[in-house]
């Protein structure tokens, strides 16, 4: 086309109706366009506009192209998600180069080839984008998943030593109860704490109960949950309400731990996941609850297992609390 037109400036505005927004984009700067129109995340009518946060790396990392000034392509991430909480949309964890799963692995052969020699398995380095490498624990973790794990949270730990081969045999034990930590990070990160005894626990729990009041028809159901526990030997008993019992307990307990460690207030549940184990085991199934959690700069998940809802609901909400605690004790992003 430029040769066909020599003296124009040529640019190109794709839509991806067929889900080649991006590659008409890159195919049209390859054949002489020298503009590209493009939304963030992809925004735009129908299904939407060609995403730049796709074009931009791929031209700069891949096609030799200065599109931005040095060092801002590693806000790529940060500019994409901010876009996102802009427009109350819950961020794509699969995009490309700035999803959390873009720099994922998982199987402990995988993992084990990524520690060798990253670019196996990497098409760029995670962090030119401003992303990180995520190791995912699950029923396919080997030696290698732990001890990045382990790596991650600043353990001096080797790859063969007791300790991992510990957390291993305590992982093994758990997903055979129902635990998966693949989506829940933050627990599996406080169950190594736990297996090397570094664990430190944040409050005492010594009792907390959900009373469901039952009203006549057309006036709301009354939640109401009682969280007595105590921190550095200071007790606290709070009341909560909420829409439902999960609802409820988390209004209680984070206000019992509101004096102690203001920045609970932070915290909010982004996404609640309840998951039936055992559907031959009727109303006494094993369930499993998965939460995702976040601060507004950071997001975590926590899992909780128990034939009891509730027992497996609040499991999972107090490793979330507990986790974002940890992380601030340590001072840096886990």
């Amino acid at each position: 086309m430029q040769q066909a037109f020599p003296d124009a400036k040529l640019g190109i505005h794709a839509h991806n109706d067929s889900e080649l927004g991006v590659a008409n984009s890159l195919a049209a700067v390859a054949a002489g366009a020298h503009h590209v129109q493009g939304t963030i995340n992809g925004f735009g009518e129908r299904v939407g506009n060609a995403n730049l946060v796709s074009i931009v790396p791929t031209l700069m990392l891949k096609m030799g192209f200065d599109c931005l000034r040095d060092g801002n392509l590693k806000q790529l991430k940060s500019v994409s998600l901010f876009i996102d909480e802009m427009a109350n949309v819950r961020p794509n964890t699969r995009q490309a180069y700035v999803g959390e799963s873009a720099f994922a692995h998982k199987a402990g052969m995988h993992v084990d080839g990524v520690r060798k020699l990253a670019s196996s398995f990497e098409h760029i380095n995670p962090e030119a984008v401003g992303n990180q490498r995520r190791i995912l624990i699950s029923e396919l973790s080997g030696a290698s998943n732990v001890f990045l794990k382990a790596v991650e949270m600043g353990l001096n730990l080797d790859k063969n030593s007791p300790e991992v081969k510990q957390i291993l045999k305590e992982l093994e034990l758990l997903e055979k109860k129902g635990y998966a930590f693949e989506a829940a990070e933050a627990s599996f990160k406080l169950l190594i704490q736990k297996v090397l005894k570094k664990h430190k626990s944040f409050f005492d729990l010594h009792s907390y109960r959900v009373v469901i009041e039952k009203n006549k028809r057309g006036v709301d159901d009354l939640v109401e949950a009682t969280v007595k526990l105590s921190v550095n030997g200071e007790t606290e008993l709070t009341v909560g309400e909420g829409s439902g019992p999960v609802d409820a307990l988390n209004a209680a307990l984070r206000k019992a731990l509101l004096r102690f460690y203001p920045s609970i207030k932070e915290i909010s549940l982004v996404d609640y996941q309840v998951r039936i184990l055992d559907t031959e085991g009727g109303t006494g199934a094993t369930t499993r609850v998965l939460i995702e959690s976040s601060d507004g700069k950071r997001s975590w998940g926590t899992v909780g297992v128990s034939s009891n809802l509730i027992e497996a609901s609040w499991e999972a909400l107090v490793d979330s609390f507990e986790y974002k605690l940890f992380v601030e004790e340590n001072g840096k992003s886990k």
